[in-house]
């Protein structure tokens, strides 16, 4: 196969793909295939074999049942409820996505799953679940809340929904490109030894790789198995000596793939079961990680006469610490999107007051302006375009049935991203129209000072993120206020949005590296009204002397887009934050505006004056 032409139109579907007037007649026909299997439960959760947040659409089981159509959910089946449980971020989307009372929604966060299990009278009941679909650890979570409330777990041979699911898609075979060591900035080589060290650290023989950006990352591939994240879905198995499979469908492989693969064993994805089975009959110790890798790989490997050592997936760590090659292209990528994104935001500023503008079209335009790079790959995920109460929305992902106009006096949220070669974007900016209001400029300002609280930190050597997280919300708290999502999240490298190992948030419990690229994203929300929110991308820095006992880490902001200085209350701001505020907007004046030139520069200069 010859190496596919790169992707020239990527969009976004503006279709309503949820059915959720569909789901209680899909739930009972589960409940009948479960009935028929003697199960009285079944565990549900969103995801497939790789643990994937983002999925292809053959894994969409959620969303094919109930209708909810967010990264995040878990659903419990049982004879008399289906709970699904999902994130603050979605608890105006699930109630209108489900069909109550056939589904109740829950929160996952204040209600944990397993919790909830626990406390319930399931005595002598069965509950299934696929093991693929469930990690080592959630597996014994759930086990010990089944038992909690009497009732055992069922292993299912195959998915029960995928029986019921007649026109489930299938995988896909989208090819895989080389991805060049000019971005990469690590040779495949290289990574593979230093993966062979850690396993042989472990003492172990050999570690199992399931993650899908994680084999993306190691073999520096890219692929299109999944909407807007340049990963394929595959599996990999490094061993203590340096050999490295990679478990693959055979479709996927172009002559340049195959040619760069050189060093590699490639083997089918079908074949991977049999290298389990294979390692555990040699007796073998294999290294697994607990968060990501299913019970179903566990299972295979010790039943056979294996044995497992638990340790943290040995990419995540080199891969969330950028190095100097992908630091350098994140800069230089959000440089021209944020260039794109100005030329998005002058035009709006221009087009919105005139009243004619609605969600879709600014969507469209902001996707415009990155085409206009000539080098955009494609969004890193669908923008959020929330005009007025839709902005309150935490994902709100806009379609022709929900599409709203964007009317004077209202705020307009956009949270958009864009995939280039050299890395990946994420950016959140609240714009106003017309006049705002006292609480429009009140709730805004307290958002941007905690923005920039977290943006000026500085912290010592094992501060994590759930050590931060306060200082984004500390003013928000301060007035009864509050969001319910976490303030950052990591990102890849031309790869998924949303990337481990370390976030910023009251459960991120993962020390903070230098070059680890996360984002800063406070927000504030009014159900039925307005959302705002603020988000750029920083660096964790290296430490540095700042005068003490110790050098402190701190961040360093790498976006480049001007906030909306119409919304900001200055008498809210004290001089440290508006002289943060003036020295980011002359970096952005700086290093975008030679990008920019006419209407589009006088705008910026204009968003970038001093306060």
């Amino acid at each position: 196969m010859s190496d596919p032409q790169p992707k020239l139109e990527p969009l976004q579907s503006y279709e309503d793909t949820s059915e959720p007037d569909k789901g209680p007649q899909r739930l009972a026909q589960l409940r009948a295939v479960m009935a028929d299997a003697g199960l009285d439960g079944l565990l549900v959760p969103r995801t497939d074999e790789h643990q994937s947040e983002y999925l292809p659409a053959y894994a969409e089981r959620v969303a094919w049942l109930t209708g909810f159509t967010g990264s995040n959910a878990f659903v419990l089946v049982l004879p008399d409820e289906a709970r699904v449980f999902t994130d603050g971020r979605y608890t105006l989307q699930v109630r209108a996505q489900t069909v109550q009372p056939d589904f109740t929604a829950d929160d996952m966060v204040e209600n944990p799953i397993a919790t909830y299990l626990s406390g319930l009278d399931l005595a002598g009941k069965a509950i299934g679940y696929d093991p693929w679909l469930h990690t080592i650890n959630g597996f014994k979570r759930f086990k010990k809340a089944a038992e909690k409330a009497g009732a055992t777990l069922a292993a299912t041979p195959t998915n029960l929904i995928d029986t019921i699911w007649t026109e489930r898609p299938g995988r896909p075979i989208e090819p895989i490109v080389v991805h060049p060591l000019e971005f990469a900035g690590q040779p495949l080589a290289e990574k593979i030894a230093s993966i062979a060290r850690t396993v042989k650290d472990k003492r172990a023989d050999a570690v199992v790789l399931t993650q899908a950006d994680g084999a993306a990352w190691l073999f520096n591939l890219r692929g299109n198995d999944v909407p807007q994240k340049p990963m394929f879905l595959a599996f990999a198995i490094v061993s203590n000596d340096g050999l490295a499979q990679l478990f693959i469908d055979p479709g996927k492989l172009t002559d340049k793939a195959i040619e760069h693969l050189r060093d590699v064993t490639i083997a089918d994805i079908a074949d991977f079961p049999a290298a389990l089975l294979a390692l555990g009959e040699a007796k073998a110790t294999v290294m697994v990680d607990p968060a990501n890798v299913s019970v179903k790989i566990a299972d295979t490997i010790t039943e056979a006469g294996g044995s497992l050592v638990e340790a943290t997936d040995p990419i995540e760590a080199p891969r969330a610490r950028k190095n100097a090659v992908e630091q350098a292209g994140a800069r230089a990528a959000h440089v021209r999107d944020g260039a794109a994104v100005t030329r998005f935001l002058a035009w709006f500023a221009q087009e919105a007051p005139k009243g004619d503008l609605d969600e879709i079209q600014a969507a469209e335009k902001l996707l415009a302006c990155r085409r206009e790079t000539n080098q955009l790959k494609d969004i890193s995920f669908p923008t959020i375009s929330g005009a007025g109460a839709n902005g309150a929305i935490v994902h709100y992902r806009v379609t022709h049935a929900t599409n709203a106009p964007i009317e004077k006096d209202t705020l307009y949220l956009v949270d958009s991203g864009a995939q280039y070669q050299d890395g990946t974007t994420d950016i959140t900016r609240t714009l106003l129209v017309g006049e705002p209001s006292d609480e429009h400029k009140h709730a805004y300002t307290l958002v941007l000072k905690g923005h920039i609280a977290l943006a000026t930190a500085r912290f010592p050597k094992g501060t994590t993120g759930a050590h931060l997280d306060v200082l984004a919300r500390q003013f928000l708290w301060a007035n009864g206020l509050d969001y319910a999502h976490g303030t950052g999240h990591g990102v890849g490298s031309y790869l998924g949005v949303h990337e481990g190992l370390a976030r910023i948030a009251k459960q991120g419990n993962v020390p903070l590296e230098p070059g680890m690229l996360l984002s800063n994203e406070p927000g504030y929300y009014r159900e039925g009204a307005f959302g705002i929110r603020l988000e750029n991308l920083v660096f964790v820095t290296e430490p540095e002397d700042v005068g003490g006992d110790q050098p402190m880490m701190g961040f360093e902001t790498i976006t480049r887009a001007p906030f909306e200085r119409r919304l900001i209350d200055l008498d809210l701001m004290t001089a440290a934050e508006r002289d943060w505020l003036n020295t980011f907007h002359a970096k952005v004046l700086a290093d975008i505006g030679p990008l920019l030139s006419g209407d589009d520069l006088k705008f910026l200069e204009a968003a970038c004056a001093p306060v």
